[in-house]
């Protein structure tokens, strides 16, 4: 999927120092390093981001860990979160996530699309959807998420 998919064709582009700005950004934390998740691209409220494929992301029969895909689903969705904040929020916690696993992954790429739904003043509602380099989804995420505004923005 190098291509521009269909769901990021539905988000505005970013300017291209913003954009920059949220690719570094989200390649920080250290547990995204970790997994070894790539920030792929952002658009307004769409964020595209790869977990590649390691024989340590498996579980004992040689899939890819469950916990791997939740948590480059729960990583995917902070882009098109940030995608309209100028400035970091005070507090953004995972309130709720929701996992379903339509299909193995074995030996793949897991590639995650994440959307917002709706942004509310203290809750974003996101969707994702991870798919293989195939384009078949193998996992579907509905997340909600609590946001408090950065110190002195309203």
């Amino acid at each position: 999927m190098d291509f521009l998919s269909p769901r990021a064709q539905e988000h505005e582009p970013l300017e291209d120092a913003f954009h920059q700005e949220l690719l570094d950004r989200l390649s920080l934390p250290a547990f995204s390093r970790l997994l070894g998740l790539v920030t792929e691209e952002v658009r307004l409220d769409y964020c595209r981001m790869r977990l590649p494929y390691v024989p340590q992301h498996e579980q004992p029969f040689g899939v890819i860990h469950g916990g791997a895909i939740a948590s480059l689903i729960d990583s995917a969705v902070i882009g098109a979160i940030f995608s309209r904040l100028p400035q970091l929020p005070r507090k953004l916690a995972t309130i709720d996530l929701h996992v379903h696993y339509l299909r193995p992954l074995a030996e793949a790429d897991a590639i995650a699309e994440a959307w917002v739904r709706r942004r509310g003043n203290s809750i974003i509602f996101l969707a994702v959807e991870v798919r293989d380099s195939e384009g078949s989804v193998v996992a579907h995420g509905e997340l909600s998420y609590a946001i408090s505004a950065a110190p002195g923005t309203t």
